[in-house]
């Protein structure tokens, strides 16, 4: 005998984005909010003049990289079990990427999953991780490789936040928007290339033209079955950069911003990007400041930590590469002595 369960449905998880001024934020219900000390510090009384519920409640965890793991996911639930959250409280991620995806990720898994908004504070959570409902957390093995598809309710970005931000987590954002343009939009690189992001009206077009671009990409493909996975352009090399040195050396954006220079290189060996094109999009990330250079130790080791990537299957290793600037391809095709060798280069 055979019994079917027919769940065929149609589920709207559409949620705008807001850019500008923060606005009241208005719940009916048990709110908590999930931040770290040094945003706290600095920002947190100008989202409660904002936040308006029945009970707000402060969870503060530790600030990096390298809390961001399981035992932090359970001392997050373990607070809101505390303060007697259910199914219609939410969630607000108030912080950097490293807040945005574990507050998500808690969300999903506190009483089967309860809403949460994302109000990113720094450059790369504004224009990246906190767009398109990724979540998780890092273990021993990799980057995010726990986690789950998690999509807020809104999210609010509001660039008056970055006004605090330090110089690396400043350059460490612009490392996600360059990436969004190299790939995606030739004329949005170009104006990169001609405008300084420091200043306050180009701060705010870049950031509006990278989330525009991811928001268009999350729509045609929110579970990263296709194009999306062209948003990861520098974080399959940056991820076991980032495993290699325990999370402690370079933050995220950093490690793409490498990771892109290694993405490069390969797609420049295999006739898909120009020694020029290298040039320029070297130009702009070395403007910010970001690292731009990694001593591998071990070729091996580093190759086989491509393995873990959520994007590669079995025995292949899905790349990311630019197709000039502007385009971008897709590939596990590539051979392996090919890769090799441009790890070599990198070889300390």
């Amino acid at each position: 005998m055979t019994i079917n369960i027919s769940l065929n449905r149609i589920i709207d998880d559409s949620y705008p984005i807001h850019i500008g001024p923060l606005q009241d934020i208005e719940f009916n219900g048990k709110v908590v909010v999930l931040t770290n000390p040094k945003v706290a510090g600095l920002h947190l009384h100008t989202l409660l003049l904002k936040l308006k519920a029945k009970e707000v409640f402060i969870i503060t965890i530790a600030d990096g990289e390298q809390y961001k793991n399981l035992e932090t996911i359970e001392f997050i639930l373990d607070r809101m079990f505390d303060h007697r959250l259910n199914r219609k409280s939410l969630l607000v991620a108030f912080g950097g990427g490293v807040i945005g995806d574990m507050g998500g990720f808690a969300s999903s898994l506190y009483n089967r999953g309860i809403d949460f908004i994302q109000i990113p504070t720094t450059l790369l959570s504004q224009v990246d991780a906190s767009v398109g409902g990724k979540t998780g957390v890092n273990n021993r093995f990799g980057k995010n490789l726990i986690g789950a598809f998690h999509q807020p309710k809104a999210v609010y970005i509001d660039p008056a936040f970055l006004s605090t931000l330090p110089q690396r987590e400043f350059g460490a954002g612009v490392a996600e928007i360059v990436k969004m343009a190299v790939t995606f939009n030739k004329e949005f690189f170009e104006w990169l290339e001609n405008n300084d992001l420091r200043e306050n009206d180009n701060l705010l077009s870049a950031i509006s033209k990278a989330v525009e671009t991811k928001a268009r990409v999350v729509e045609a493909d929110e579970k990263e079955q296709g194009l999306r996975a062209a948003l990861n352009y520098g974080h399959t090399f940056g991820h076991v950069i980032e495993n290699e040195t325990q999370y402690e050396t370079y933050l995220h954006g950093e490690s793409v911003a490498i990771g892109m220079i290694m993405a490069n290189n390969l797609a420049c060996e295999l006739g898909l990007m120009s020694i020029d094109e290298i040039l320029r999009v070297r130009a702009v990330l070395e403007r910010y400041g970001l690292p731009l250079s990694y001593e591998i130790t071990d070729v091996e080791k580093f190759y086989q930590a491509f393995f873990l990537d959520k994007k590669s299957a079995d025995s292949a290793i899905t790349f990311i590469l630019p197709r000039s600037i502007g385009g971008v391809e897709i590939t596990d095709k590539i051979d392996v002595n090919v890769v090799k060798s441009i790890l070599r280069r990198f070889q300390k």
